[in-house]
């Protein structure tokens, strides 16, 4: 199945637009609140990962399979290892059980935990025995994804003793870490994180709490990049805060170097396109703190004709694809030269060809990416559906640009 996308006559008709809950807040509050009940959550995210937690988290089933959704397995690994009495196996779709879970399970090991690899050591299915997990300090990569270390934080407070992690090397997506950290704050865990040793202390039961959850900024994206793109145009967008707990709010001045300014308004932002904007013809961008990013930013300078490097992009191998390796082949037959390294990606477009399908690779963030340049070229997108595991209203949302 095709989506075609050709707005190459249109104009964005400045509208305003309801993104639901942050898909990052929404699961890390979910699984605070399997251990603090009295916690009320409003504007929960309504994106497939979101759900399928949810359903993971209520199943009596002795198997769960949580698809695609990298999130649900590193929460659910820890979750699970630490409640006590109970065996589950936790596997995922083909991909899933390519998405390597060793730094996680090694840690959790360390801690105690009883679990097994029903495959290939250190990937997806797993065996877990739930038992208390009575010990309270460990040490992990620091240059790895941030969910592993997350999810360690989320169950930390459970435990007796609390946790002490101490991240080893360099520490990647830090906002992200800061945003556990400040939910766990705003519930009454007392929290610290000095150099490269974060405490949590236990707590076994907190005042009820109602914690209404931000929009989603990395949702928030693709509209930057149609923005972006247009020639003057705005759009407002509700539920967002200045002092956002999302590292990806970052966006509001990774933007300025494409022209869109964003104006703050109580709970709504205002994306706008800067008159007579002066455009650099190259662009660096290190997205070391926000590496979901990447794809958006990238096809923005694409769709400006601009030259880019991006670096701080390690962790986009392993991602629902290969992100860059995906990136290149698609971006090339749009007409652009693309060169990658590990943790990086070169781009110089030379052209953009018209009506090219876009595959995208079972990841969300390929199709919504690509959307934007439907506003300089004609495309078309493979497997539209695939949005529905973090944002299953962006194709109406987009058509709301328009009307």
């Amino acid at each position: 199945m095709k989506k075609h996308l050709d707005n190459t006559n249109k104009s964005i008709k400045n509208p305003t637009i309801s993104i639901s809950g942050s898909k990052s807040e929404s699961n890390r509050m979910l699984i605070l609140k399997e251990f603090y009940p009295n916690i009320t959550l409003k504007n929960i995210s309504n994106s497939k990962d979101s759900t399928v937690l949810q359903q993971a988290l209520s199943s009596v089933k002795p198997e769960i399979n949580i698809g695609h959704t990298g999130t649900a397995m590193r929460f659910l690994t820890a979750f699970f290892a630490n409640k006590n009495e109970n065996e589950i196996v936790l596997t995922g779709s083909n991909r899933m059980q390519k998405r390597p879970v060793k730094i996680l399970v090694d840690a959790l090991i360390a801690l105690g935990a009883d679990i097994t690899y029903l495959k290939n050591n250190g990937f997806p299915p797993l065996k877990i025995k739930g038992k208390t997990l009575h010990k309270n300090k460990v040490p992990i990569s620091g240059n790895v994804s941030s969910q592993y270390i997350t999810a360690l934080l989320l169950l930390a407070p459970s435990l007796k003793n609390g946790l002490e992690i101490t991240l080893k090397g360099k520490i990647t997506s830090k906002p992200y870490i800061k945003m556990t950290l400040n939910l766990l704050q705003k519930i009454g865990v007392q929290t610290q994180w000095n150099n490269n040793i974060i405490k949590i202390y236990p707590k076994k039961n907190i005042q009820d709490s109602t914690i209404t959850i931000e929009s989603d900024w990395s949702s928030a994206s693709y509209f930057y990049s149609f923005i972006a793109l247009s020639g003057n145009a705005s759009v407002s967008l509700n539920k967002f805060f200045k002092d956002s707990l999302q590292g990806d709010s970052k966006l509001a001045d990774i933007y300025k170097h494409f022209g869109v300014t964003t104006i703050f308004k109580e709970d709504t932002i205002v994306l706008k396109k800067e008159k007579d904007f002066t455009q650099k013809k190259h662009l660096t961008f290190n997205l070391n703190d926000t590496p979901d990013l990447a794809q958006t930013v990238a096809i923005t300078c694409v769709g400006l004709g601009l030259s880019c490097k991006i670096t701080g992009l390690h962790t986009l191998k392993i991602k629902e694809t290969d992100r860059l390796e995906a990136l290149k082949t698609e971006l090339k037959k749009l007409g652009a030269k693309v060169k990658i390294t590990d943790e990086s990606i070169h781009i110089k477009p030379e052209k953009l060809n018209a009506g090219i399908t876009i595959k995208t690779y079972d990841d969300h963030r390929m199709a919504m990416a690509f959307a934007p340049l439907s506003l300089k070229i004609p495309i078309n997108i493979e497997n539209p559906d695939v949005v529905e595991k973090s944002y299953p209203d962006f194709w109406k949302d987009v058509e709301q640009l328009f009307l």
